[in-house]
């Protein structure tokens, strides 16, 4: 009887087994099926259900390339980059010149630079912006803040104090506070936003500023994006702006087109981005740009007035230690402010962020 019961319970033990075991589950007879099945998993955000099934489908069938690079995909969505990766590297070992692979290769290393394991932070930095046509005028800004990494992206609260000095004939000399917020909200797996809100009690800067942009992330490195911008002086004034951008490798490049609407109809300006990677933090960066619409969120009045502008901006991001980063740029335009009467125009800046605490 003894003997009975124990060889009853190793049935059922070896039966459980055999039921949950992948090598008894149900078959794969449609590669191609079950791979447009995962994939609308995936889409549909299922990101566990469809990361289980993609590596059963790349189980049965480990030489479909096309499911490695979906299991892949995946796991990146999932920020399991290191994950996303090995599969990536497994196809490619096989398969060095699979397009597909090492265009998601590329994605996972996009996707993993915009990723940060620091929680909150202190911000720092200093702005200036000057000219001396037709009259002297120099602008400068204070900033300080605090970023935090919340559940549904990174936000950030600060405030900037915005100091101006103009000379003959007006001989103004003042100084005032701006409050500002912005967050990156993530939306889903390809989507992501941008907003933005600033309220000052000041005459210099604008009462109020907001902006909002969204992102669309296609395959190979591609993104899409559309804005607009909002300012509030004595009157409302609307800036939208599209971009495309395309990471390649090490580098990122984007074309960037503002639209300002005026009284008398709309102007342009179009800006190009390029960046070079060093690493996951260390870049330099070259803006070019040309037209009459303003590419940044302008803090005077007076920088409406501007008929037409060329531009060029230099930055470079570097992490000084494992926990300071620091960003310094300058930049200089030749500026139509008048018909015809042009003027040289200096900028630059510099801004440190500290992370007090990691994830």
């Amino acid at each position: 009887m003894r003997k009975s019961l124990i060889l009853t319970f190793l049935i059922l033990i070896f039966s459980g087994l055999l039921i949950h075991s992948p090598l008894f589950s149900q078959a794969i007879d449609d590669p191609e099926a079950e791979y447009l099945r995962v994939r609308t998993m995936a889409f549909d955000g299922d990101y566990s259900g469809a990361a289980s099934a993609a590596r059963n489908l790349v189980n049965a069938y480990p030489a479909y390339g096309d499911a490695r690079v979906l299991l892949a995909r995946i796991l990146a969505w999932q920020k399991d980059f290191k994950q996303a990766e090995a599969v990536i590297d497994t196809l490619l070992m096989t398969e060095p010149g699979n397009a597909d692979a090492l265009a998601v290769k590329k994605d996972i290393s996009l996707w993993s630079k915009e990723y940060t394991p620091v929680a909150t932070d202190l911000r720092a930095g200093y702005f200036f912006d000057t000219f001396s046509e037709p009259y002297e005028r120099f602008w400068q800004v204070f900033k300080a803040g605090a970023g935090h990494r919340f559940g549904f992206g990174p936000a950030y609260a600060g405030v900037n104090i915005g100091n101006i000095r103009i000379g003959e004939p007006d001989l103004v000399a003042a100084t005032e506070i701006q409050m500002e917020a912005e967050a990156w909200p993530t939306l889903t797996a390809k989507n992501y936003a941008y907003l933005a809100y600033a309220y000052s009690p000041g005459t210099w800067f604008p009462r109020h500023r907001a902006a909002v942009e969204l992102w669309q992330v296609l395959p190979d490195g591609w993104a899409l994006s559309a804005g607009l911008n909002y300012y509030y002086f004595n009157r409302s004034i609307y800036i939208a702006s599209f971009s495309v951008e395309k990471y390649l490798g090490k580098f990122w490049f984007s074309a960037k087109g503002y639209f300002y609407f005026k009284d008398e109809g709309v102007t342009t300006s179009l800006y190009l981005t390029g960046r070079r990677y060093f690493n996951d933090t260390d870049y330099l960066q070259v803006v070019l740009g040309t037209g009459t619409a303003p590419d940044e969120p302008f803090d005077v009045q007076a920088d409406l007035m501007r008929l037409s502008a060329q531009s060029i901006r230099l930055a470079y991001n570097v992490a000084l230690t494992n926990k300071l980063m620091m960003r310094i740029g300058a930049g200089y335009s030749s500026e139509e402010y008048e018909e015809a009467v042009w003027r040289n125009r200096f900028e630059g800046g510099v801004n440190f962020t500290y992370a007090i605490r990691m994830k």
